[in-house]
């Protein structure tokens, strides 16, 4: 992808208000909106926002523009997630891939029950808060690679550089994450 404008980056560097102000209104909705992913209430993920772009202008200077404005800003609003999350005390226990795999598939490496499509039995915003609620069950760092990827569409080198894994750890991130939606959302009684 192409670096930013070099104009744009020396007015971050340099602080400059209309700079940072572009930033703000061109990236405050999508901060908010992958606090709701990551299952906060409305009033969390703006002051889970607030905090990132407060961080995002108190270390403006130092952005050297090796990477996209986007992947800086979604990096810091992930440290301030888990921050808020430790404040939150939320703790949740990850999947062993192995449980994983027998609980899926058969002998033949087959599915034991195929995946259904998550929007076959509900439509509009009524899936939407079914997949919410499902979410909410998903660990923290699953369920935010989940929402990185599927919500706010980032590259997977962008989600990489943001939770500090490789890409063979996204994947599996990414496949326990979507097991967990279609799991919950089966034990909702959509199925196919």
């Amino acid at each position: 992808m192409a670096r930013e404008d070099s104009q744009l980056v020396a007015g971050i560097r340099a602080g400059d208000p209309a700079a940072l102000e572009s930033v703000v209104r061109d990236y405050l909705q999508q901060i908010v909106r992958a606090g709701r992913g990551a299952g906060l209430s409305a009033q969390q993920a703006e002051e889970v926002a607030q905090a990132t772009f407060v961080t995002f202008i108190e270390t403006a200077h130092r952005f050297e523009g090796r990477s996209k404005v986007r992947t800086w800003l979604f990096g810091i609003f992930f440290r301030k997630l888990q921050e808020a999350r430790r404040g939150f005390a939320r703790d949740r226990k990850m999947d062993d891939i192995d449980e994983v795999f027998e609980g899926r598939f058969d002998e033949a490496g087959h599915w034991s029950t195929p995946p259904v499509a998550p929007d076959a039995a509900l439509d509009g915003e009524e899936i939407l808060g079914q997949i919410h609620d499902c979410l909410q069950e998903t660990p923290e760092r699953q369920r935010m690679a989940f929402v990185f990827r599927e919500v706010e569409e980032l590259s997977t080198e962008e989600i990489c550089n943001i939770l500090d894994i490789t890409s063979t750890n996204l994947g599996v991130m990414l496949f326990r994450a979507r097991n967990r939606l279609r799991e919950c959302l089966e034990s909702k009684g959509i199925r196919r």
